[in-house]
């Protein structure tokens, strides 16, 4: 008996969340539902556990969880889970399976990447498991040879919701040209059971040759990176429709941002005024008050001033009312008194200078008293002004800091990503213009490649004409239980590596047909593979194959009116245990197959069955230091 594998759980774990598990069964497992819901991130989640590259994308529900578990058992009975981080790396393998919890005993590190000359690596754990350590599959030719890797027949059997729908052969990855013949050659070796191992060179490998082989390793590990980076990026016309857009956004931007700079630098220049002319007065007010005070203490003088001469001049009149009497300066008698320099005697004299005194006091006094009135003029002026000035410099300060600084900043910031994304997509642009010129590149290296081989007369593929049209027949009878409309006739094209249904190429359909006939492809090659019992891993992966009930591309894509969808259904329920299908779809199935317990709806809705992949966060459990 040829062993295969199956699925068994997918789970994924972290410190503070509750386990998101998916189970699966033999034979046919479904899961549909709402949009959104991370069913498509299950056919990912599949692939990147199976030697995938990663990380795994970002999605807001993913975090909190670090690792995934896939738990697998082969059809001889053996059990085993793979454990790997979220962000990639190396597998640890541990014996039995897991689900619920993480296994707490120490596994066996396997690395992600394939080498032929090591076992401790997931590929070659999972070949030997599949009886296919070892083998070889062309690549060229010329008859050169690869190792062959897990991931080889990983992508015949994880089919994700945009490789179901390209417009190109099951077995071309997408390449150009040349890059098909590792695939057909795996292709091959699933339908006859036999490698490449003892295919030998077509020809002597000149020092030609070697350079364009060495130039096309490096063409290839380039491509390899910039298909990395592009994987998440749209095409390249996407791109620079994308890229016009954002321009004539910045463009619009730039000149509402010139406004609003030309906005904000008025209001600033206003308040900067008003604000000197506020601190101003406030000064002037400030120094008017201090002079005021001064000025009234110098008055109070000129007043006492004034007092005194006046009581100097009184006293001064009154002593020349009264005639001969003693000298009220030196005290002598009218008979002794005589004018000498020490006695003047004459008190009008000294009442006159009085006098004389207080005038020019009273006009001092006179201008102070103006000057104070002008002074608290200006004061009072001042202090009519300076609430009306504090005012609108509070207003405009408030409409600063409330509208204009806010909308300058914000203008600024929308700015910023734009130009931020403007160059991430002139960066994307860039990537996708330098994949092409590598691929156009490698495509006339390989060309060259193949032309200096041709005269051998060596085949692309040995692959029999017997062995496709057996492999075809059996597809002719996947589509024929499914009820497709109008299968006549299938045959396989080697030319082309695809099917050609009723005469016309599988390509040439609309994408919803493209869908169903490329899970008839991968049923065919499970189910031709399980009655020749030749390699297989035993399990295929198919994401949205029924897109014709959901969006098809016209009246000729479209089989809702058909009965597909319920043969479809139970040609895999069907299926046995030495077969395994994952059916992830939006459309709900028919009602028998949502009341079996190997169908799985998402419903999208917290608290009304399974919302979706990952459970709903729950205090309790999925917070740092909370009380379980």
């Amino acid at each position: 008996m040829t062993a295969r594998l199956r699925l068994c759980a997918l789970s994924y774990h972290g410190p503070f969340r509750k386990a998101a598990v998916v189970t699966f069964k033999p034979g046919m497992n479904v899961i549909y539902g709402a949009s959104n819901t991370g069913k498509s991130f299950i056919v990912d989640t599949i692939d990147f556990m199976l030697g995938g590259k990663g990380p795994l994308r970002d999605i807001p529900e993913r975090v909190g969880y670090k690792h995934v578990l896939l738990a697998m058992e082969s059809t001889e009975g053996e059990q085993f889970t793979l454990a790997r981080a979220v962000d990639g790396g190396p597998f640890v393998l541990y014996d039995g399976l897991f689900s619920e919890e993480m296994p707490v005993e120490e596994g066996t590190t396997l690395a992600d990447q394939h080498n032929e000359r090591r076992v401790d690596n997931l590929s070659a754990f999972l070949l030997e498991k599949l009886g296919l350590a070892h083998k070889r599959v062309r690549r060229n030719k010329k008859g050169d040879t690869n190792s062959l890797s897990f991931r080889n027949l990983a992508r015949l059997v994880v089919i994700n919701e945009e490789e179901i729908i390209q417009q190109r052969s099951p077995l071309s990855d997408g390449g150009y040209g040349m890059g098909d013949t590792a695939n057909t050659s795996v292709f091959k070796l699933l339908l006859t059971g036999v490698d490449d191992t003892s295919l030998a060179a077509a020809r002597t490998r000149s020092p030609e040759d070697q350079t364009r082989d060495a130039q096309i390793s490096l063409l290839d590990q380039l491509i390899a990176d910039y298909r990395k980076q592009v994987k998440n990026l749209a095409g390249s016309e996407e791109l620079q429709d994308q890229l016009d857009r954002l321009e004539g956004a910045m463009e619009g931007q730039s000149e509402q941002l010139a406004i609003s700079e030309t906005s904000f630098r008025k209001a600033s220049t206003d308040r900067r005024d008003i604000a000197k002319r506020v601190e101003d007065g406030r000064n002037r007010l400030a120094e008017i008050t201090v002079l005021l005070e001064r000025f009234t203490l110098l008055g109070a003088h000129y007043r006492s001033d004034i007092a005194r001469l006046e009581a100097i001049a009184e006293a001064g009149t009154l002593f020349g009312a009264l005639g001969q009497v003693d000298c009220p300066l030196c005290g002598a008698s009218p008979e002794h008194h005589a004018h000498r320099d020490d006695c003047g005697g004459d008190a009008s004299l000294i009442a006159s200078a009085a006098r004389a005194e207080i005038a020019k006091i009273a006009s001092r006094q006179a201008d102070l008293e103006s000057t104070i009135s002008s002074l608290r003029t200006e004061a009072v002026s001042f202090e009519r002004r300076l609430p009306g000035l504090e005012q609108r410099l509070s207003s405009l300060a408030g409409e600063i800091d409330r509208v204009v600084a806010p909308n300058l900043k914000q203008l600024r910031s929308s700015y910023r990503q734009l130009a931020d994304k403007t160059g991430e997509v002139r960066e994307g642009i860039a990537i996708h213009r330098g994949l092409l010129d590598f691929e156009d590149r490698k495509t006339k290296l390989e060309r060259e490649t193949a032309d200096g081989g041709g005269g051998s007369g060596t085949a692309d593929v040995d692959l029999s004409t017997s062995t496709a049209d057996k492999f075809a027949t059996v597809v002719r009878g996947v589509l024929k239980a499914w009820h497709f409309p109008d299968v006549d006739r299938v045959h396989f094209d080697m030319k082309v590596r695809d099917l050609v249904i009723n005469g016309k190429a599988r390509t040439s359909f609309g994408k919803g047909l493209r869908a169903v006939t490329q899970t008839a492809f991968s049923a065919g090659l499970l189910e031709y593979c399980v009655t020749q019992k030749t390699p297989h891993p035993g399990f295929i992966v198919v994401d949205s194959p029924l897109l014709s009930y959901r969006e098809p591309d016209g009246a000729a894509d479209d089989l809702r009116s058909t009965d597909l969808n319920d043969h479809f259904y139970s040609y895999f329920d069907a299926w046995g245990d030495d077969r395994q299908i994952l059916i992830i779809e939006n459309t709900d199935p028919p009602a028998n197959v949502m009341a079996s317990p190997q169908a799985t709806m998402f419903t999208g809705l917290q608290g009304v069955g399974r919302a979706g992949l990952f459970p709903e966060p729950d205090v309790s459990h999925d917070t740092p230091g909370a009380t379980p």
